[in-house]
């Protein structure tokens, strides 16, 4: 059996390190997206309850903030249940300050 020398060994190790690097950074964006997506979906619970006080505030802030926010008419669209008071006018005259 041929023995490998000292930089071929190096070389399939580089070789693992990177495989792992990558399945990591493919792990980690997979996280993210799964926190956004939880954080989101809370929101929008709260939101299309609309009963509480929390509610009415996160409404108001959301409109405020939202706008900033989304740079592409694409969306903005996304959001006009949100954005646009005439869907939700009941919560509109109850808004709570939030920072």
């Amino acid at each position: 059996m041929v023995r490998k020398s000292i930089e071929e060994r190096l070389s399939q190790l580089e070789a693992q390190k990177k495989t792992l690097q990558a399945r990591l950074g493919k792990q980690e964006r997979a996280e993210e997206t799964r926190r956004k997506i939880l954080l989101g979906t809370l929101i929008m619970e709260h939101l299309d309850r609309g009963e509480d006080e929390f509610a009415k505030g996160l409404l108001g802030w959301l409109r405020r903030a939202l706008p900033e926010f989304l740079n592409r008419d694409s969306d903005r669209k996304l959001f006009t249940t949100v954005l646009d008071p005439r869907i939700a006018p009941s919560l509109e005259s109850q808004e709570t300050r939030l920072p």
